[in-house]
């Protein structure tokens, strides 16, 4: 093979790693899982204050809260996606209103919250699941998975 042959392959090799798409995810805790959301979606991160709850809503709707003089649901993910776990859930991710149809503003009270990581969608394998377009897909990293979750789509 020539030279110029190996540096060209070299080369196209070099662009497709380049355009590989990378995303930014924030990686939180539910139960004994890690789970992440796309950051674009998330304005701010809180600790679980007072909650007032309220009457006739669903069982993962925890209560409302006023942040920043705007009314905010927390919902607990943990019961909308039938996570088995009673552990103290301390922080709440708080979602871009303006990301969402209803422009609503919504948070998830989480047990924690690690770190915000770059993440290459060759990283990303598909959702177990096609039929739940909650689940964005699985990422497999240092022996775990990371289950990043679509908030748009799981609240709906």
């Amino acid at each position: 093979m020539r030279q110029d042959a190996i540096t060209t392959e070299v080369a196209e090799d070099d662009a497709e790693a380049d355009s590989v798409e990378e995303v930014q995810v924030l990686e939180f805790q539910l139960g004994p899982e890690t789970y992440c959301v796309d950051i674009e979606y998330v304005s701010e991160i809180v600790d679980k204050g007072q909650l007032t709850g309220v009457p006739n809503a669903p069982d993962y709707v925890e209560g409302v809260m006023d942040l920043r003089g705007r009314t905010t649901s927390i919902i607990n993910p943990k019961s909308l996606f039938s996570i088995d776990d009673e552990g103290d859930s301390k922080r709440i991710v708080i979602f871009d209103p303006n990301k969402f149809e209803d422009e609503a503003a919504t948070g998830w009270l989480v047990d924690e919250v690690y770190q915000v990581v770059r993440v290459s969608m060759n990283d990303v394998e598909d959702p177990p699941l096609e039929k739940d377009d909650s689940i964005e897909g699985v990422i497999k990293r240092d022996g775990d998975l990371v289950v990043w979750i679509s908030p748009v789509h799981a609240i709906e």
